[in-house]
């Protein structure tokens, strides 16, 4: 299967309710980009709060899991997201610093089930003292997730790898 749609099938099993205004009140809105492991608790809020736009902006201009509407779409049965990261490893290559983040997710759907998801989250940066404005902060160039058996704590891939 190619990677757009494991990533896709990751993306529509944690699809989104019509209790936006709920579930905007219930979660603390946060917006770090400072680096990966912050951009992606930062992708995962927005998707919690159903911002999706504003988790869509995270992602560079390659946009790994496709066009806007399929990946807002894609949250239709998506009632709580919980997020785990694994150990983040940081690298600097040809002006630009990379992160690679392993994530474990917990997914329950509006159904009660409940899905896991494990993988990997690339952020990139160009190197902040040689960017001229605008000023572009991390952002996610790539994200592989695969569907796995839980518990999320198990889930963590024990490494990932930056480009």
């Amino acid at each position: 299967m190619n990677i757009r749609c494991v990533i896709m099938l990751a993306f529509a099993a944690l699809g989104a309710s019509s209790g936006t205004a709920v579930a905007q009140e219930s979660v603390a809105y946060v917006d770090d980009r400072s680096d990966g492991a912050a951009l992606v608790r930062s992708l995962y809020n927005a998707i919690s709060r159903k911002e999706y736009a504003r988790a869509y902006g995270y992602f560079g201009a390659s946009k790994p899991v496709g066009e806007f509407k399929a990946f807002a779409d894609g949250y239709a049965n998506t009632e709580s997201v919980e997020l785990k990261l694994g150990k983040v490893t940081t690298e600097g290559a040809a002006g630009s610093i990379y992160s690679a983040v392993p994530v474990a997710i917990k997914s329950v759907e509006r159904q009660g089930k409940t899905r896991f998801f494990s993988g990997c989250y690339v952020a990139r940066i160009i190197n902040p003292s040689l960017q001229v404005p605008p000023f572009t902060p991390y952002q996610i160039e790539t994200a592989r997730l695969e569907e796995v058996s839980g518990p999320i704590e198990q889930a963590i891939p024990a490494v990932c790898n930056a480009p």
